[in-house]
Order: structure tokens, then sequence, then C-alpha cells
């Protein structure tokens, strides 16, 4: 319940501002909801996804809210895509490729969690719940990465991974996509 009450991952918040206006957003394992609260508070329709009953009650004002249990049952949205797909703290290698094919043309992945290293200061610690070099790079490849980190964050000690990564709109314009990498520039 510590997700409950805290605010938005500082890497959401900065990264945000990259799903186009109104768009939909699709939060995995969301929890009690920080990031379907702050994508709603800015105008966007938003869905979570969990496999907690608590969690999907604790949401089910916010937006369009799914319990299921993605990691032993189909994935509930098939064929659905998203102007956001947003996941933090979660990894289930086996969904990467479904997450990647979530992401509508135009739309923006923001992923998030533990990596390698993390065991030598906390929890997670088991290897199927810890990202390996590159592991979100490799996942995510047929997207347009705008920015990627991988490495130590103190306070509360832990090492993650995180990517920001666009899928290019279908358009055949002969300009570059434009995507800004910071929302006052």
């Amino acid at each position: 319940m510590a997700h409950a009450l805290s605010s938005p991952s500082d890497w959401v918040q900065r990264w945000s501002h990259l799903v186009p206006t109104g768009g939909s957003v699709l939060d995995v394992a969301c929890g009690h909801g920080r990031h379907m609260r702050w994508f709603a508070g800015r105008g966007h329709a938003v869905t979570g996804i969990d496999r907690s009953p608590e969690s999907i009650a604790a949401v089910a004002d916010v937006g369009r809210a799914i319990e299921a249990d993605i990691e032993n049952n189909p994935w509930p949205l098939d064929g659905a895509t998203f102007d956001a797909v947003v996941v933090t703290n979660y990894l289930w290698r086996p969904l990467l490729p479904r997450l990647v094919a979530s992401v509508a043309p135009g739309g923006v992945l923001i992923y998030e969690t533990f990596a390698t290293g993390n065991e030598t200061v906390g929890k997670p610690s088991r290897p199927d719940f810890l990202l390996q070099p590159g592991e979100l790079l490799q996942a995510a490849a047929e997207l347009h990465t705008v920015a990627y980190e991988d490495g130590f964050c103190p306070a509360p000690d832990r090492f993650v991974q995180r990517i920001v990564a666009i899928r290019k709109p279908g358009t055949s314009a002969t300009r570059p996509f434009r995507h800004l990498l910071n929302a006052s520039e």
C-alpha cells in the first residue's frame, strides 16, 4: 500500500508530456492507481489492470479497471492499443511483446522497473524480477527510443532500468517526427 498514497514516479511525470492530448493510457499492474490518477488528472482516459481485487476496487472510480491475472491467463485486451502504456515496478517477460504491441501509432511506452544489481541493496532480489542490461532496449526495439537509463538510484537505494519509446505515426511525412525531450521546451 506504500504506493497508494505516493506521487507518480518521477520518470512517468517527466515523460508524460509525450502522451497525445486526451489520449488513452493503460497502466499495467496499476496497484492503487497513482499513475492512473496522474493521467486522469491531465485529461486522459485511463485503464488500469491488476490481479488484486483490492487494487481494482481502489481505482474503479478513476477509469476503466480490469481485474486479471495477466501472468497465468490470456491477455484481456487482445488487439487493443493505447496512446500510452505505462509500467512501473513490474516485470513479466512473456508479456513484454504484448505491451509493445499495445502502443498505438504515435503512442509511447513509459516503463521503469528493477534491474540487475538490486539484489545487492534489497528486494526484489530474484533474477526473475530483475532486468538484465539492455533488456528493455531489446524488448522495445521496434519502437523509437527517446530516453533510456540503466543504473543506481539512491534514497531508497535501488537499481532500475527505464525506457521511453514511441511508435512512430503511420504517416509518410517528409519531416521527422518531433517529440520534446522536456515539457518546457
